[in-house]
This record gives C-alpha cells, sequence and structure tokens, in this order.
C-alpha cells in the first residue's frame, strides 16, 4: 500500500514509518511542508493519491491546549476534518489517532470501545470533534485511542523527564491517582501494522497491558534503570494545580482488537524492559 502519515516527524510518525517501510510505500508528511489546518492541504493530500492515511498530527501539548483552545480545535478537530476529506476526495481510508482523554475518568475500571465519551479539557475535546469528523465524513476508517505514549530517543516522555529529574534531585514526588496505560510506541506501531492489514475498520483501542498510576511508573523506570535507592513520594493530582485537568483514571481496555482480531501488546512491564535495553 501507499501509506501517507501526517505528523510523519512525531514519535509515533517516525516509529510508523520504521516498522512499515519493508512493506509499504511510506509518504512522511509534516510541518511545515504540510499544515493540515489549511484548506490547501485537502487537495495536496489527495493528490498524493494514497491507499491509506495515517493521521497523527495533533497539538498534544495538553496544558498548551488548555491555554490556547481555539489553536486545539484548530488543529485537532479543523485540521482532521481536513484530512478526512482529502481521504473522501481520494477514496481511501484513514487510520485516526486518538486518545484516552476523550473519557472523563470517572469509570474507576478501564474504559472499552463504546463506552460513552466525555472529555474534561480542551485537548480531550478537540481530539473528540477530529473523531466525530472522522465519523461524519469517512465510511472506512479506524479510529485508534492511544495513552501515554513513548519511545526511545524522546526527551519529551514520561520515562526521560523521569530520568532527568533523578539526575538532578535527591528524590522524586509522583502522583499516584492518575492511572493510565504506559503504552510502547514500537509495540502500538506493531499493532497498527497488524490492524491495517485486516481492513476491519471501527474504534479501538491499543494500548500498552495492564495499568499503572504514574507513581508506579516511575517507581518502576528507577528501577530499571539502577536508581531504585532514589525515594519517590506519593502526591495527589490536587497537589499541582495546572492548566489541563487529565483524567483520574484514564485507562482504556483493548477489548475490540484483542477479541475480535487477536491483536494485543504487551504488558507494559514487559515493554518498558525493552526500552532500557535499547538505550544500553
Amino acid at each position: 500500500m501507499k501509506i501517507a502519515i501526517t505528523g510523519g516527524r512525531g514519535q509515533l510518525g517516525r516509529t510508523l514509518e520504521t516498522t512499515l517501510h519493508t512493506r509499504h510505500q511510506i509518504i512522511g508528511l509534516d510541518l511545515p511542508e504540510t499544515d493540515v489546518t489549511q484548506r490547501d492541504a485537502i487537495d495536496a493530500l489527495a493528490h498524493l493519491a494514497p491507499d491509506l492515511v495515517i493521521h497523527a498530527a495533533a497539538m498534544t501539548d495538553v496544558d498548551g491546549c488548555a491555554r490556547n483552545p481555539d489553536a486545539a480545535f484548530r488543529a485537532n478537530a479543523l485540521g482532521t476534518q481536513n484530512v478526512a476529506l482529502a481521504c473522501q476526495r481520494a477514496g481511501a481510508p484513514m487510520l485516526y489517532i486518538s486518545t484516552n482523554e476523550v473519557f472523563d475518568g470517572t469509570k474507576n475500571a478501564p474504559y472499552r470501545e463504546l463506552d460513552e465519551p466525555r472529555a474534561i479539557n480542551p485537548y480531550g475535546a478537540s481530539k473528540l470533534a477530529g473523531e466525530r469528523y472522522v465519523q461524519m465524513l469517512l465510511d472506512r476508517f479506524y479510529i485508534v485511542r492511544i495513552a501515554w505514549l513513548y519511545s526511545p530517543g524522546n526527551a519529551n516522555t514520561f520515562p526521560s523527564k523521569i530520568l532527568a529529574a533523578a539526575k538532578q534531585n535527591d528524590g522524586l514526588t509522583v502522583v499516584d491517582d492518575e492511572i493510565g496505560n504506559p503504552t510502547y510506541a514500537p509495540d502500538l506501531a506493531r499493532a497498527i501494522a497488524e490492524l491495517i492489514e485486516t481492513n476491519h475498520f471501527g474504534i479501538y483501542h491499543l494500548v500498552g497491558e495492564g495499568i499503572a498510576s504514574r507513581y508506579d511508573w516511575a517507581a518502576r523506570i528507577l528501577q530499571l534503570a539502577g536508581r531504585g535507592h532514589i525515594p519517590i513520594t506519593r502526591s495527589k493530582l490536587a497537589d499541582y494545580p495546572r492548566a489541563s485537568t487529565p483524567p483520574r483514571y484514564g485507562a482504556l481496555a483493548n477489548f475490540a482488537a484483542a477479541t475480535t482480531l487477536g491483536i494485543k501488546l504487551r504488558p507494559w512491564q514487559d515493554a518498558l524492559e525493552e526500552y532500557f535495553t535499547s538505550h544500553r
């Protein structure tokens, strides 16, 4: 297949290209050459005549989205509308990368694909609006919700930030009441590679198996990094006022892909071990 990937220079876009390029022709698209918020991106993307578009481009700075909701909706909602219109014009299906933050976090159990979304912050609301555009404009689509993504060589991910903080401080303070699924980008890319071979369109949650609090994740990161002696103090989300309010219980259940297609990701603990192996 000829696959166009928006956000091609982002952590997921780069990982997808590495994973998919041996079997598919990959066209990576990103700023400044391709701005999906502009109408001319519709013609340019359609002109490529892709067999599939993976739309990974997004404004993912959740606090930045809260401070500037208009920018969030322009990028994540209207940008997705443009990509969906390009797919419509090209007759190509679309795979849209969405987020666990379309849910409000009040369920106290992992969310399944058909649980009713209810976003509580501008980032989640803008990504949910993107989902709606995909569903309204296209007949063939995959909506893939992900959570807590990280990859090797990315300084902006949670593991990198924890390790950087551990080098500068004698102890860390990490929240223990924000729950999610640490998801290793290479595992997600492999799952997406399997999914796009099925033509089994729909909504999917593709996340690392199992759940963790930020505290649990940080503790395991320090152990694997040989810094398990560094003390970690538990804290609460309420202790850290910030621009965006994350869902407290934002864990997802990979129910649809696992049940129908047999597509599963590894336990997050196993993937995290490989993350550290790849750093050595």
